[in-house]
């Protein structure tokens, strides 16, 4: 069955902290690119847009291999403007709730299907497993948990990265997404399981960490 929600997904970045040479999204994890992971997760979501920017080409040919019904769309710009410029590129012209994915996040796809099941704005967040991670403060009442700040300096958990929104609010950004985000906030907070890879200790995290998680759930 085809899911109708937009997914954004971000490779635009440079990813140089690295020091492999290449976009994140190329990055490649237990034999596999980390965007091929990603798009095995989007077999079924219909309107996928991938956002490319450094190494366009070689992303291009990459996800062709695997995909052919995507949507790529230029962030020139992206030596000079933050995730939020690449989000809101790739969201327009989109209708109702849109799933940011970034290029370099490895999600446990039960935890993904939830964001693809949910009917409301939401943002997933993890324990901190990153060396540079931006933090959420997170309040519970009746209803559930809620992101209420996202912080550099303080926070019992990491922002994922993933978020899901209504397109409307994603018409301008140059910055980061979690700033776009900030003058919505409070909303649903959803525990992931994920690994983001920013610098080479994270790279050798998230080896093990598809070992654990994605090589016995996900379909090869």
């Amino acid at each position: 069955m085809s899911v109708s929600k937009t997914v954004v997904i971000n490779c635009a970045g440079v990813g140089s902290r690295l020091g492999l040479g290449i976009t994140k999204a190329l990055i490649e994890v237990e034999g596999k690119t980390l965007i091929e992971w990603q798009l095995e997760m989007l077999r079924e979501v219909s309107d996928v847009r991938i956002v490319v920017g450094y190494q366009s080409s070689q992303v291009i040919e990459q996800v062709l291999k695997i995909r052919k019904n995507v949507t790529f769309v230029f962030n020139h710009d992206y030596l000079t403007t933050g995730t939020a410029a690449s989000l809101s590129l790739g969201a327009k012209y989109a209708k109702g709730l849109v799933i940011s994915l970034d290029g370099d996040l490895l999600i446990h796809p039960d935890d993904f299907q939830l964001f693809l099941d949910s009917k409301d704005e939401c943002i997933g967040y993890c324990i901190p497993t990153t060396e540079d991670p931006v933090l959420v403060n997170i309040t519970r009442n009746k209803i559930g948990e809620l992101v209420t700040e996202f912080s550099r300096e303080s926070g019992e958990y990491e922002w994922s990265g993933l978020v899901q929104i209504n397109s409307e609010k994603l018409k301008t950004g140059t910055r980061h997404v979690y700033h776009v985000l900030e003058p919505h906030l409070p909303i649903k907070a959803v525990p992931v399981r994920c690994q983001e890879i920013d610098t080479p200790s994270d790279y050798y995290a998230a080896i093990n960490w598809v070992k654990g998680n994605l090589t016995s759930t996900v379909k090869i």
